[in-house]
């Protein structure tokens, strides 16, 4: 009999002050089972970066593989953070320094149809006694996002059978890496009895002793690092005997010397780093309110509509975190104020449509002015207050104006707006109606930064 170990993280979201005791227990349990003569196995399961962490922002998410090179896994997978929080570029070059495999199976490239150079779609790892393991890794597939960006992006039940048939003959044991959540999980374990094991992550669930379904395990460690995830395999020679999960607190693990430097020292980098980056020179100070429109949403509203190309666009004063200052903007200074991973999006609705979600975001306003909201990209604390460039509703009459004039029933309008307004359930006209365009490649802090830069620029 022989037992093999698998240690798994997931979704870390740039969690640094999690890493450190994280690195050295799985540094220390890989020692640990070599000594023992029992194979290990580490793996992540994608969402390791998160922009919202300054050190991730000012490398593109380079700092977090450095990072993760220090435990020396043996393959990770993307999740969507990396896959759409990246652009194309950025995200070919995330890998160039990484000293572990990239699995990933249904992503590939628009252009040539062939999987990114930085990835391999299956891996095959050998224990000593022989013990032959198969690994896949799938992604969550947001076609909406990837496409833009230059990726095609595969379902999952376009790709399963496809990776079932090349490696079932190859190995003993199939794993799935999943990015996917704890429902296609079960849908897959249910529908795909030859995979023994998913590694599951992407809906942050936390199977604290696994989950079985049908013939397979699930295992799941929660989100941000706070736990670790481990599966033993007994094995007999090819055959799979038993599969079990656990998970180990990192809190509850042995505390690292000089922690607290260096948790406070990824901080401190990545705000140097930003700093460095200097983007426009603004000659008076534009305050920011969440209640009421301001002169920094002014002119947030106008660099939408520049950025999108749009007469007309809608925003919310609490995506806005804090004023900018009179003098020299940083990109640390626009992460700051706008930490969100959200883009403009474009939305077409008719004229009666257009009248109607008027009528919805003016019905909401009161309410969403205070409204705490998480989630959806949104990192700020409320709502705050819808403010409009270019449109207006009438309390009084009821009329809602496009540039000063009357909206026609039939007619079609284009406005500026942010892909959050899609998601959240307040305004259904978006969703049910609109045709919605999420502009790729730039958040919403680049969109601000490049209209600074260009109607403040910096004379040297």
């Amino acid at each position: 009999m022989e037992r093999i170990h698998i240690y798994h993280t997931n979704d870390l979201h740039s969690h640094f002050e999690n890493w450190p005791r994280i690195s050295a227990y799985l540094r220390a349990k890989k020692k640990e089972k070599i000594q023992l003569n029992e194979p290990c196995f580490l793996f992540d399961l994608g969402d390791a970066c998160d922009r919202v962490h300054p050190l991730t922002e000012a490398t593109n998410g380079q700092a977090n593989v450095t990072l993760l090179n220090e435990v020396h896994y043996d393959a990770v997978t993307i999740g969507n953070n990396e896959g759409i929080g990246s652009s194309k570029t950025e995200l070919n070059q995330l890998y160039d320094e990484a000293n572990f495999n990239v699995i990933l199976s249904n992503v590939l490239d628009k252009k040539t149809a062939a999987y990114p150079k930085f990835t391999q779609p299956f891996d095959i790892l050998q224990t000593e006694t022989g013990h032959k393991i198969g690994l896949f890794a799938l992604t969550a597939p947001f076609p909406t996002s990837y496409e833009p960006i230059g990726w095609k992006v595969k379902e999952a039940d376009d790709v399963i059978p496809d990776m079932l048939e090349l490696l079932t003959p190859l190995v003993d044991t199939v794993i799935l890496l999943s990015h996917l959540g704890i429902l296609e999980d079960r849908e897959i374990a249910e529908k795909y009895p030859m995979i023994k094991v998913i590694l599951g992550s992407h809906t942050h669930h936390l199977l604290p002793e696994g989950e079985r379904v049908r013939n397979t395990l699930l295992a799941a460690a929660g989100k941000f690092g706070r736990y670790v995830g481990h599966v033993t395999l007994d094995v007999e020679g090819t055959r799979l005997v038993s599969a079990q999960a656990t998970v180990t607190k990192t809190s509850q693990m042995p505390a690292v010397d000089r922690e607290e430097e260096l948790i406070k020292g990824y901080e401190q980098l990545g705000h140097q780093l930003l700093n460095e980056q200097e983007i426009a020179f603004v000659p008076k100070d534009l305050s920011v309110s969440w209640q009421k429109n301001s002169d920094l949403v002014e002119i947030g509203l106008e660099a939408l509509k520049d950025y999108a190309k749009t007469d007309v666009a809608i925003v919310n004063a609490g995506l806005f975190m804090q004023p900018i200052s009179k003098g020299i903007v940083t990109n640390d200074e626009l992460h700051q104020i706008l930490p969100h991973p959200i883009r403009v999006m474009r939305c077409t609705l008719s004229g009666k449509e257009l009248i109607r979600l008027m009528y919805e975001m003016n019905k909401n306003h009161l309410f969403l002015r205070n409204f705490p909201i998480k989630g959806m990209g949104f990192r700020g604390e409320i709502f705050g207050e819808i403010c409009y460039s270019g449109i207006q509703l009438d309390e009084k009459t009821g009329e809602v104006t496009w540039q000063d004039e009357q909206i026609k029933v039939e007619e079609m309008y284009t406005f500026a707006t942010v892909d959050h307004f899609l998601y959240i359930p307040f305004f259904p006209t978006i969703e049910l109606k609109g045709k919605n365009e999420v502009l790729f490649p730039y958040f919403i802090r680049n969109v601000l930064g490049q209209y600074l830069q260009k109607e403040f620029p910096i004379r040297h």
